[in-house]
Order: structure tokens, then sequence, then C-alpha cells
């Protein structure tokens, strides 16, 4: 489902919390714009107003650009951009409550919010085919529970808006468990209307699978781990999913929408013909992260990955060749995930080597462009990104029966993920719930490194909750140092938004 920026300017709309300016202003209106009085008619409508609230996902500051750097503040990722706001952003040190990461990525959620909730609003009152009207309003609940799981992440203290809004709403600032209980009730609603799949131009939409997936992982960051697996449980046993045979196929264009993808941002490579970022009909809908995230010459390099990430991937466990020497092999997701001196591979069609670059320095080499061109990225990337992976459901439901003491159950779970990269399985009778789940942290991060799934798993295992968590990710991430108990956990919410409305308040430490 490749979506037109067009549809989007149906929905355009005004922010929740836009930026105050003089009533006479407000008061008028463009007469060549399309306006709610005319809109919401027909089937027709319903469906380009879901369009809309696609595209704000696909948006800069959703999963295009922001979300990308929010996440990468795990312990896998670090940054020496030239950018210094940036720089610091990742390294905890964040002076200006209204810096652009904070501010963009609220603004852009909240549109996509105002989209849903128009849908939401609209849809039932149009005479249409009930079947087609339940999926609609059934996508617009999984992107809007989408929208604020990610705000409860990141910001946790948010406004709760669930109605159509206007310039003049105000909405109540709602904690965390109030974020949360809207997720998963977003969620249960949309499941029974969802279809486990899609056939052609609709492929890519929100499935059945997908929303159970996003719900169980909403379970998962709450520790309810038996209603996470039920769920989980559902999506493996429905036969819907499977892991591709290559694990390179998860990353390019080539093979998008693929059995393994739950659920995935859609982009295209078409040209850049206004600004970066623009929400309009003539803005680019491409994906703007290889050129961030990626080596020097080819991209901005902004975020590369960490040492000790490199070295994890030698696996003592591989069964070796009969007469081999040999005591480690390499995992080879580690040169599908990261450029290194050690990468045998080409980038761009050369060697690290012959790039020159310094051997004490690695890269991510992830959604890059790599293998298809030889010219630097730029802001016109058609790769999709992929939000949920079925590798992802299998380990995080090996770590739900792991956590319910079912440590023997979770084993072959983990072995699917690392037989699938030729890696020997591991035995159940070796492992005991501790030390199974070290191992399957280890896991997650070789599987998913890069993925921006690490600062969700580091929230959920309790790391940035006390000193012994930041003691145990400063030995491998030395920015955590910054890391201030109580304070960096959130970001700051933007100022200009609590000036807008004083019944907003500041996270705490900001």
């Amino acid at each position: 489902m490749k979506i037109s920026s067009i549809s989007t300017l149906l929905l355009a709309g005004t922010l929740l919390l836009a930026t105050g300016c003089q009533k006479d202003l407000l008061d008028k209106s463009n007469p060549n714009a399309p306006s709610t009085l005319q809109f919401w008619k027909t089937s027709d409508d319903a469906v380009k107003g879901v369009y809309a609230c696609y595209s704000g996902v696909q948006q800069y500051a959703c999963y295009g650009h922001s979300w990308q750097f929010i996440t990468a503040r795990s312990d896998e990722s670090y940054s020496q951009s030239p950018f210094v706001d940036l720089a610091i952003f990742t390294r905890f040190i964040q002076n200006d409550n209204n810096f652009f990461i904070s501010a963009f990525a609220w603004n852009d959620y909240y549109r996509t919010i105002y989209r849903t909730n128009q849908v939401l609003a609209n849809v039932p009152g149009i005479a249409m085919d009930e079947t087609l009207k339940k999926r609609l309003l059934g996508e617009a609940r999984f992107v809007r529970a989408l929208m604020y799981f990610d705000l409860d992440s990141f910001f946790g203290n948010v406004p709760l808006v669930l109605t159509e809004s206007t310039i003049q709403t105000r909405a109540p600032q709602a904690t965390p468990a109030q974020v949360e209980a809207q997720v998963i009730a977003d969620l249960q609603a949309a499941i029974p209307d969802l279809p486990l799949t899609y056939t052609g131009a609709d492929r890519g939409r929100a499935t059945k699978g997908a929303a159970q997936a996003l719900l169980a992982k909403m379970y998962m960051q709450q520790h309810k781990y038996p209603e996470a697996s039920a769920l989980f449980a559902q999506i493996i046993t429905s036969n819907t999913y499977s892991l591709v045979p290559n694990y390179l196929d998860n990353f390019t264009d080539a093979n998008e929408n693929n059995s393994e993808s739950v659920f995935e941002v859609q982009y295209t490579g078409s040209p850049l013909d206004v600004g970066q970022g623009q929400d309009n009909a003539s803005a680019s809908e491409a994906y703007d992260r290889p050129n961030f995230f990626g080596p020097p010459i080819y991209s901005f390099s902004d975020v590369q990955p960490r040492r000790w990430l490199l070295d994890v991937y030698t696996d003592s466990t591989v069964a070796l060749a009969p007469g081999s020497t040999t005591k480690h092999r390499i995992d080879p997701r580690r040169d599908i995930s990261i450029i290194s001196s050690v990468n045998p591979d080409q980038f761009y069609g050369k060697t690290f080597a012959q790039l020159g670059y310094n051997p004490s320095q690695q890269y991510w080499r992830k959604y890059l462009n790599d293998r298809t061109r030889t010219t630097p990225e730029n802001f016109t990337s058609g790769i999709n990104f992929r939000v949920i992976r079925y590798a992802d459901v299998l380990l995080l439901q090996a770590e739900a029966l792991n956590e319910q003491g079912q440590t023997a159950a979770a084993v072959p779970l983990v072995n699917q993920v690392r037989q699938r990269v030729g890696l020997a399985p591991i035995v159940a009778g070796s492992y005991t719930q501790s030390t199974l789940r070290l191992s399957m942290r280890n896991e997650r991060g070789r599987e998913l490194a890069g993925e921006g799934q690490r600062w969700f798993d580091i929230l959920r295992w309790g790391l940035l909750d006390n000193q012994t968590g930041l003691n145990d990710l400063i030995t491998r991430d030395v920015d955590f140092n910054n890391f201030v108990l109580g304070k960096s956990k959130l970001l700051p919410i933007p100022q200009s938004d609590i000036d807008i409305d004083p019944n907003v308040k500041q996270n705490p430490g900001y």
C-alpha cells in the first residue's frame, strides 16, 4: 500500500495544540480548500481519510526520521554528529526543551492522532458497506494506538485526545497508565474487524496480526506476560507469518510486505519536490533514514553502532564442520547489520579499506541502498521501515514464556530465529530462567540491531529505573553516565504547548 500524498490534503486540519495567532486570522478560511462539510459523504471519502492516517505515520517526525533518532538513545548506538544538538541529545544532554526531535515528534504524532479522530468521528455516519466501514475504523484505531504507544514510551504524561478537535480544544493530560489503557482499548476494539491479510494495492494496511502484536507489546511493557503470551500464541498458530529464508530481505525494497512483515511503514523512492518532511501533495513519500544512518561520504553518518554489538555477533555455540579447528563462527547477521573493517563485503562498490575509513569505527548498514547504488544516499529511499517483524514476535513470546517459568517452552522459539541464519540450536536443559533471560537479551540485540526496538527493550527490562540498571548499560554505552534517574527516561514536553495550555505540566527534571 503506497499512500498518495494527495489524499492527505483532505485531512490536513489543525493541530490540537497549534501555536496561537490572531483571532481574525483563525476565523478566515480558504474557499478553495475542502472542508468537513463537503467531505465525509461517501465510502471513497472514508478510504481517503484512512489513507491520511497512514500518511501521518509515514511522516518525517514519526517513523520517517525523528523516531529513528529517539530510539537511537539506547545502548546499541551513539552519535559523533557535527550537528551538536543531535549528538548531545543521544547523550542525554538536552538543555533546550524545544529541541527539534521532541518538538517535531510531538507535532506530527498529534497531527496523525487528529486524523484518526476525524475518521472515528465521521465514518460511522457514512452510508457504505458495513464490513468495509468496520475495517476502516479498525485501521484508524490501530494507527491511533500506535501513536499513543510511542508517545507513552517517549513522553509519558501526554494529553489524551480522543475526539475530533478544534483550535480551542484542551485535552486533559493523562498518566502513562491512562494512555496505556486507551492503547489497549483501541486495539481490542480493532482486532475483530481487521483481516488476517490483504492483497494487491491494499497490502501494507494494518492487519489483525499487527493489532494483536502491538497489543501484546503493550502488555509486555506492562509485564503482563500471560496476556501477551496468549496473543503471541494466536499470531504464531494463525500460520499467517513465517521467517523469510534470507535475513537481508527484511531491509531492502525488493521483498517488502513479505511473510515476516507484521507491520511496516510504506515508502516510495519518489523525487523530493519540496522541502524535507513536508506534508502535502508535492512532498516526497521517501524514507530518509539512509541519509543519516550510514557511513561517511555516502551519508551524514549521524548515528553509529556501539563496538560491543559488533563483538557480540561472535557465536561459540555453532556446530563446526568436521575437522574444523575454528572455535567461533561469525553470525551472518553482523555483516548485514553493520559496516566495519571486519566485514568483507563491498559498500557502494568499494571495500571498507578502499573507502579509507578508520578501522576503529563501525557504521549502520540496515536500510541502506549500498548494494544497489554507488552514489551517496539522499532523501529518496524507497525502502519500507519494518515496525514489527515475526522474528520479534517469536523472541518476545520466548521472553514472555521464560518470565512465566516456562523456560523449556521458550527455547524452541529462540532456535527458530537462530536457525534461520545457520546458527546451532541452544539446548533447553543448559539454561535456567535467569541465564536464558540474559541469553535472549543478546539474541534480541543480534536479530533486531539498529531497528529501534532496543529502546523499548531496555525500558521493559527496567534498566532505566535504578542505578543498578544504569551501571549495566554504562558497561556498553558510556553516554548513560549522563542519564539522570527520574528525568532522562522521558523527553520534555515542548514548552510552546505548555505556554498554550498551562494545565499541561512539564515532565520532571526539565
